[in-house]
C-alpha cells in the first residue's frame, strides 16, 4: 500500500519566525498573523489555534500559506498563543504569544464609611501591562505603615490596604497611586470613621424579657380571682 508522506524536513514560520516568539503590541490596531509552510514538494494544510481552540479559516486560507487578522487587539488578548499547526502532522507548528501593553485604568474616587474599631479594607484596581508600581499617600502625604496596624498586599490586578481597629485620627483622604512606563493613574478614597455603636449583650437582652415575661405571669396568676369573678 503507499506510504503517507513523510513530513520531515517540513518547517513552518509566523511573521518570518521558525521558532516560538512573543509579539509586543497595543490595545486597538489590529494584527496579522501569516503562516508559511518551507520545503514543501506538495500543498500542505495548515490549522490555527487559539490557546486550545481551534480557529475557522475560510477556503482559499489553508494550503501552503495561511493568514489569521486578530481585530481589534484588547487587554484580553495579554497573554494568549495562537499556534499554527501542520494538519497531517501537528507536531509541526510554531506559537506565538501576545504580549499586549497598556497602562492603568484608574481614576475616580469613593467615600468609605466604617465604624470606630472596626476594620477596613481599600481596593484598587490596578491592570496593566507591564505591571505598574503602587503607593499609597494620605492627606497628599505618603503614608506611614504600621505593622500592627496596615497591611498591604499585590496581585497583578489589585492593590489592597488593611487597616486594623480603626481609629478617629485615621479620617481623610487615601490615594491609591499606581505608575508605570505606559502611563500613570490614581483613585481617592475618602475615609470616614464614624462613632462606635452601642453594643447591648445578647444575654442582657434575654435576660430583660424573661423578666417582664415573668413579672407578667405573676401579675396575672396574683389577679386570678378578679378574673374569674368577672368571667
Amino acid at each position: 500500500c503507499p506510504c503517507a508522506p513523510s513530513s520531515a524536513g517540513l518547517e513552518l514560520s509566523v511573521n518570518n519566525h521558525a521558532a516560538d516568539f512573543t509579539l509586543s503590541t497595543k490595545p486597538g490596531p489590529p494584527i496579522s498573523l501569516s503562516c508559511l509552510v518551507h520545503n514543501s514538494s506538495q500543498a500542505e494544510e495548515l490549522l490555527w489555534y487559539r490557546g486550545d481552540g481551534q480557529v475557522g479559516l475560510k477556503d482559499g486560507n489553508k494550503v501552503n500559506i495561511s493568514n489569521i487578522c486578530v481585530s481589534p487587539v484588547n487587554e484580553s488578548d495579554n497573554g494568549v498563543t495562537f499556534t499554527c499547526k501542520l494538519a497531517r502532522d501537528k507536531s509541526v507548528q510554531v506559537s506565538v504569544i501576545l504580549d499586549v501593553q497598556f497602562p492603568p485604568r484608574l481614576s475616580g474616587e469613593e467615600t468609605v464609611h466604617v465604624e470606630e474599631d472596626k476594620d477596613v479594607t481599600l481596593t484598587c484596581n490596578s491592570k496593566s501591562n507591564p505591571q505598574a508600581q503602587s503607593t499609597w499617600l494620605k492627606d497628599n502625604h505618603n503614608l506611614t505603615l504600621q505593622q500592627s496596624r496596615h497591611e498591604l498586599r499585590q496581585t497583578s490586578e489589585v492593590f489592597q490596604l488593611s487597616i486594623r481597629k480603626v481609629r478617629k485620627s485615621d479620617n481623610g483622604t487615601y490615594t491609591c497611586v499606581v505608575e508605570s512606563p505606559l502611563g500613570n493613574g490614581t483613585r481617592d478614597f475618602h475615609l470616614i470613621v464614624e462613632d462606635k455603636k452601642p453594643v447591648f449583650p445578647k444575654e442582657a437582652v434575654i435576660a430583660a424579657v424573661v423578666v417582664v415575661t415573668v413579672t407578667i405571669l405573676f401579675g396575672i396568676v396574683a389577679r386570678k380571682d378578679k378574673f374569674f369573678k368577672v368571667w
